[in-house]
Formats: C-alpha cells, structure tokens, sequence
C-alpha cells in the first residue's frame, strides 16, 4: 500500500469532535447531512460518457436562476460491457503495490505535470493527443473535479472547453467565481477516452493517484466533484450520485460537495435546480470557513 501521505488520506467522516475543531464543515449544515463515506469498493459503477453533440452557444452573462439555461438535445452512448468486464479485472492493489513508497507525494507541481505528461500507467495515454493535467490557480481556494477531457479539451490541453466547460462557467458566475481566479479544475483522468466512454475501474486506478497528489499540493479549501466518477472516486464509494447529493464530507480535513457533472446536465436540465442546490451548499460551506 502507498506511504500515507497528506495527499493520500482517507475519507473520514465528520464528528461532533471533528466539527468543533473546524466548524466551517458543518456551518448551517444540519448533523444529518455530515456523513461517512463507503468502504473502498473497486467495482466503481459508470457514469454517463462525454456528451458529444454539438450544442448553441450560451449567454456569456446570467442571473442566478437562470444559469443552466442552454439547451439539451443529446443522446447517451452505452459502454461495451464486453470490455467494461475486462477492464474491472484490472487490479487497484496491482497499480498501488507499483506506487508503493509514496513517490508521487513528494513530487512538486512542475514534477508532478512532467510525471502525468510522460505516464504510460494505461492504454489511454497511446489513444490521446496529450494528458490534460488541470488548470486554473494553483493557490486556488476552490477545486472542481470532473471525470475526463472530451474530444476538444484533448485537443486544446485544457479541460472544460466545450459545451459543458460553457456551462461549468457559467455555474461559476452565478456564485461569483470565475476560471483562473480562487478556482482550479481537474479531472480524474488525464487522457481521453476512446469515443469519450466512461473511463474503466483500471483506468481510475492508474490515473487518481494524480488527482490525489494535485489536491495536496493545492490544499484548497473546499471541493466540487462534478459526476459520479469524481465523487465515487473521492469518496471511496459505489453509491448513486443521487444518494451522494445534498451532504458535506470531508476529503483528508477538506470538506467536500457532490454535484452533477455539467455534460449530464445538458442531457437532463430538469436535473439543474438540483445541482443549483448543491452550489448554494458549497457556498454556504464555504461562508463556514471564513468564519
């Protein structure tokens, strides 16, 4: 197993103890809501692939209740199971007992983006333009994880840059943040999959340890997963994301919101009040931290 590091950590659940030693996690968020995550379960579930169709542009600047306001008119692709069941029989404790000794964790940011631009850990990485390592600051207060670049966010290095990074900024806006600035995003994987299919468990075995080193370098003070891959991943959990909605948890003393990933969000907008609750959530939670 890999050296413990700060990056590394558990998810633990959230105590009264916990609370009164940081408040900010439970700050107007009733004890109900505070809960622990799932034992690990490698048998991570699929979430819904990249969206792929090509949508309107949006506004550039909208009001809070109107800010999932672009249209939806796309179709999901299913997963071949044929290769979804060789994929589960990756092994995690394969890639972890190859990463044994806690290497990544004393990597620093310019070591870290050379160590993900040269990884070879999965098949992504010959099917791909080139890993898309996150961007924003690196001071950043707030991070928001997604599941894996789509076709233009292989091609531009940048993740979010179609028409669900359209949307992803325009949820930004609506509670005052904007790209670059106090905000930092990433996925869970670096490279595209092939056709934007859901990434495999061997795949998010491979790649989160660099997700997971990126949130110790950043420290933020609050994170966003966006999607069932970032949460199931985060959190150690098989759980639905409708389950996972709606709490705070905490991520190594780092609270943590769950949401809808924005390419699903097109694909269903009757879902974006609700990921409009889960934004005012993490801002509440966020007010807690300030004091």
């Amino acid at each position: 197993m890999p050296v413990a590091a700060q990056d590394e950590l558990p998810v633990v659940a959230v105590s009264n103890a916990a609370g009164a030693e940081n408040p900010a996690i439970t700050h107007r968020v009733a004890p109900e809501a505070i809960i622990q995550a799932s034992e690990v379960n490698p048998a991570l579930d699929a979430v819904p692939p990249h969206v792929r169709d090509e949508m309107p542009d949006s506004s550039a600047r909208v009001s809070e209740t109107d800010i999932f306001s672009l249209s939806a008119n796309h179709e999901a692709a299913t997963e071949n199971s044929a290769i979804a069941l060789q994929a589960r029989k990756d092994s995690l404790l394969e890639f972890q007992r190859k990463h044994a000794g806690g290497a990544l964790a004393r990597l620093d940011w310019p070591e870290l983006k050379e160590k993900v631009r040269d990884c070879n850990d999965c098949r992504l990485r010959a099917g791909c333009a080139q890993p898309v390592f996150g961007t924003g600051d690196e001071h950043a207060d707030w991070l928001f994880v997604g599941e894996a670049p789509g076709a233009e966010e292989d091609a531009r290095n940048e993740p979010f840059v179609g028409e669900s990074g359209k949307l992803l900024d325009n949820m930004l806006m609506a509670i005052k943040l904007r790209r670059g600035a106090n905000v930092y995003i990433a996925n869970v994987i670096k490279c595209r999959p092939p056709e934007d299919r859901t990434p495999h468990i061997g795949e998010i075995a491979a790649c989160l340890p660099y997700l997971k080193r990126q949130i110790g370098l950043l420290q933020p003070k609050l994170i966003v997963a966006m999607g069932k891959t970032a949460a199931t991943s985060l959190l150690n959990s098989d759980a639905t994301l409708a389950t996972l909605r709606g709490r705070v948890y905490d991520y190594a003393g780092i609270p943590l919101i769950v949401t809808y990933h924005p390419a699903y969000l097109l694909r269903k907008p009757t879902e974006k009040a609700s990921a409009w609750e889960d934004l005012c959530l993490a801002v509440e939670t966020m007010k807690g931290l300030a004091g």
